[in-house]
């Protein structure tokens, strides 16, 4: 197939774009930000014509952490509606029969029994600090379904976890917390300071998934399934906070004392997948979190040393 992937080089399109090179059968085809301005409704919809792929993979959106979320609930509603409803209606217009939409597990509700089953979207109340990208995301796997219903599309959503590794953003301000950790850190040991402050208690739990893992259930997804069901994705392996700050001080070799902000917020306090129903259909992870979060911090494009 020619497949075009939406958002390739940002981190989670860069990983489908290196399993496409390294793993697979298919071509890829992609334009940078400058070329295609995805929220421009005419161009997105002259390029799938022009183009004509067999398949459409949606990895392009506007993300970012805490801070971001709640400093820009404008533009992480607005552009990510745009975006997804660009392409998904532009994917129809030009005949793409195979899709492949990117959600969150944001998605699901601050309080959802655990593990997160995919039949928990929509019984309760996301949580406040990311609503307006998980609203977004709620729309495009809606939208996804509907033309599946209304137009018979072979048409697929997943549901990845936190994501990490290559090609992360690590901006101070608008960084996941990954990222932000290893910022931090890093940083610390280069100015020889006694400390790191983190946000909240360190006491949520979160899953982790590294971003070549996702690339890899993608294109398995994309030849495999083709059921309206938007399947989750996640490695399995569950972590505190504190626990996932204590791991990246040791791998970066800070020294210093972790203190915790209780004034700021902890997101949700618990959030593990359950990934059974794609474990069915015969994928699993590889890339361990231990493994991910040191080759991961070998791959960071800033240096980490005293």
């Amino acid at each position: 197939m020619k497949i075009y992937v939406a958002g390739h080089r940002g981190m989670v399109g860069s990983a489908i774009v290196r399993a496409i090179e390294t793993e697979s059968k298919h071509e890829w085809i992609g334009e940078s930000r400058s070329g295609l301005d995805l929220t421009n409704r005419f161009k997105v919809f002259e390029y799938l014509e022009n183009n004509k792929p067999d398949a459409v993979i949606i990895a392009a959106a506007k993300v970012g952490g805490i801070v971001a979320n709640q400093t820009y609930p404008v533009d992480f509603l607005s552009e990510n509606l745009q975006i997804q409803a660009n392409l998904l209606d532009g994917a129809h217009a030009a005949g793409v029969e195979n899709l492949v939409f990117l959600g969150s597990s944001c998605i699901y509700p601050k309080y959802a029994d655990q593990p997160i089953k995919e039949s928990s979207l929509l019984t309760g109340e996301l949580e406040p600090t990311n609503e307006p990208y998980a609203l977004a995301k709620i729309a495009g796997l809606k939208l996804v379904s509907a033309y599946r219903r209304q137009f018979g599309h072979s048409w697929i959503s997943l549901m990845p976890t936190n994501l990490y590794g290559p090609g992360d953003n690590y901006d101070p301000e608008n960084s996941h917390v990954i990222p932000g950790m290893f910022r931090r850190f890093c940083e610390a040991k280069q100015h020889e300071k006694g400390s790191v402050t983190l946000w909240g208690s360190g006491s949520p739990l979160r899953e982790f998934l590294h971003v070549d893992d996702l690339a890899s259930a993608t294109l398995y997804c994309l030849e495999n399934y083709n059921g309206e069901i938007p399947l989750n994705v996640g490695s399995g392996e569950e972590t505190s906070i504190r626990g996932l700050a204590e791991t990246i001080k040791e791998i970066v070799g800070f020294d210093g004392a972790i203190f915790w902000d209780k004034s700021k917020p902890d997101g949700t306090p618990r959030k593990l997948l359950d990934t059974s129903q794609l474990q069915g259909l015969g994928w699993n992870p590889t890339i361990s979190l231990e493994k991910g979060l040191k080759n991961t911090f070998e791959q960071l494009p800033f240096g980490c040393e005293v």
